[in-house]
């Protein structure tokens, strides 16, 4: 038996972790033992290996994060507060009410809810002995709240992560987890009210938020099953043929077409029929014009959804939002809980149509401009709650969902293209001395700063120097010094300076709060 030498273990020991058939052979070449002898003195090696530790023994981390998500740096969520805010500010101003819900689901809370996008559901392993799934979106939580709670009317919002087994984008904002900022109403209403206030906070927030052009596409669940139906598209094909409507945005008339024929076995003369619908656009004008239609108008569906659909036109024109606002017969959005108007907020930019997209089945499209991406969507959805309740009771609901990581990747473009600092603290004044051995009178006024209200800072050095404090006061957009001397402290004031301007006031102590808030008011 050969007695190897420490050196020479730790060596062995690094060459067994790495290429222990390597080790092996060597040995054996190097000293003629047999197989077995060999297998020991490996496991003596490994032993050691394992006293001795080493670089190997620690777990190297991949330091990325997983596919499908982002982190945000504090200057990227300032810019999410900003949004944040905004969109809580117009739903609270419509009154609308809060709630949460679990971030998981029972699995078959939302199995059959979403049509062909269920495939994207996340599944979890069993807990307990229940089957858990995480949300897709906030919309069958909500039902499931409402059926669970016996809720028959409320208005309420609801912002939160939602996740999908998606191909993630995210260039384009889009992601396996990710925000959804939702505004339902819920109850028995006169039609149309609802739906209208709805495509009016669309309209308030995409205004307010500045993101660019958009147009507000509507269309009605009950238009196009009336629709498919007199084109001649089975019962069973509704949904699936919905679905491959739905990517009219995305896809070209001809591939559209291609899948309902080729994938999905519609004959080509009801696709050509389904073609000729979906190029039209317009407004209450051609809501009237299809109630006039040969075909449209042999079906009981399509005519109460363009009924419908002319009276939510009449209420957009008194909320004043019609010039945003367009009826178009491609919009299908693909989820099956909808049963009624359904509705989808982009952006565009100015300028000609591609010839690729005038020759997709636009027709009447060409002057609108070119869709860089949907930014909200949502629709009506009466029977959702019905599926949770045990007595299939119904609660009518109208909704939409603000796309918010599509609208952050929009403002993080603005914000680097413009030369303006995002400031990612509300700091309001930083406590500063200009002399040695006032730390303890700069935690003093620091203290009586936040008992008032007052968002402040200090150095965590005992004696910084003044410029290293008026600096950070400029890199971080501190607006206020409130500095401290000798002198100041016997004369029973603060020389409040202003970092922009660089002006400097002396302020008695006990106007100090007073003075900072007024200066403050508007930052």
């Amino acid at each position: 038996m050969i007695n190897l030498g420490v050196a020479s273990l730790r060596l062995c020991a690094g060459l067994v972790g790495r290429r222990s058939g390597f080790c092996a052979r060597s040995l054996r070449t190097i000293t003629g033992m047999t197989v077995s002898q060999i297998d020991e003195e490996v496991a003596k090696l490994l032993e050691l290996k394992a006293q001795l530790g080493g670089d190997e023994g620690r777990h190297q981390f991949t330091l990325k994060t997983a596919k499908g998500t982002r982190d945000y740096n504090p200057k990227q969520m300032a810019i999410r507060e900003k949004v944040f805010n905004t969109i809580i500010s117009c739903f609270k101003r419509h009154g609308a009410e809060n709630i949460d819900t679990p971030v998981f689901e029972l699995k078959e809370t939302l199995t059959g809810k979403y049509g062909e996008d269920s495939k994207l559901i996340y599944d979890l392993k069993d807990q307990g002995g229940e089957l858990l799934s995480l949300r897709y979106d906030l919309t069958v939580p909500f039902a499931r709240y409402l059926a669970m709670n016996k809720v028959t009317n409320i208005k309420r919002y609801h912002i939160a992560k939602v996740y999908r087994r998606d191909n993630p984008a995210m260039t384009r904002g889009r992601y396996r987890e990710f925000y959804q900022c939702d505004f339902d109403i819920a109850g028995q209403y006169d039609p149309m009210i609802p739906d209208a206030e709805c495509l009016k906070i669309v309209h308030e927030i995409l205004s307010e938020l500045e993101l660019g052009d958009f147009r507000i596409k509507v269309n009605d669940r009950r238009i196009l099953d009336g629709m498919f139906a007199v084109c001649g598209v089975p019962d069973d094909k509704f949904r699936t043929i919905c679905s491959t409507v739905d990517k009219l945005d995305k896809m070209s008339w001809e591939d559209v077409r291609s899948e309902m024929v080729k994938e999905k076995g519609l004959s080509e003369e009801a696709a050509d029929q389904i073609g000729q619908y979906v190029s039209l656009q317009g407004g209450m004008d051609l809501a009237e014009r299809l109630l006039q239609d040969a075909k449209m108008s042999q079906s009981k569906q399509a005519c109460a959804g363009l009924t419908d659909m002319k009276q939510l036109f009449s209420y957009l024109q008194l909320f004043q939002v019609t010039d945003k606002v367009v009826f178009d017969l491609s919009l299908a959005r693909g989820l099956d809980y909808y049963t009624g108007v359904i509705y989808e907020a982009i952006l565009t930019q100015t300028g000609p149509v591609p010839v690729a997209a005038a020759q997709n089945g636009a027709g009447e499209k060409a002057e609108e401009g070119v869709s860089v991406g949907s930014v909200a969507g949502g629709g009506r959805y009466d029977g959702l709650v019905g599926m949770f309740d045990p007595k299939g009771r119904k609660v009518p609901c109208v909704g939409v969902s603000i796309g918010i990581e599509r609208v952050f990747s929009i403002m993080e473009q603005k914000a680097e293209a413009s030369a303006e600092k995002v400031r990612t603290t509300e700091t309001q004044v930083m406590v500063a001395s200009a002399q040695k051995n006032l730390l303890e009178e700069r935690l003093r006024l620091t203290a009586e700063l936040w008992n008032a209200g007052i968002k402040a800072e200090v150095m965590y050095k005992r004696n910084p120097k003044l410029l290293s404090q008026l600096q950070h006061c400029e890199d971080s957009g501190i607006p206020l010094v409130a500095i401290l001397g000798e002198q100041e402290l016997k004369d029973g004031v603060v020389k409040l300076r202003t970092v922009h301007s660089r002006e400097e006031i002396d302020v008695s102590r006990a106007e100090l709060v007073e003075e900072i808030k007024r200066r403050t008011s508007d930052v």
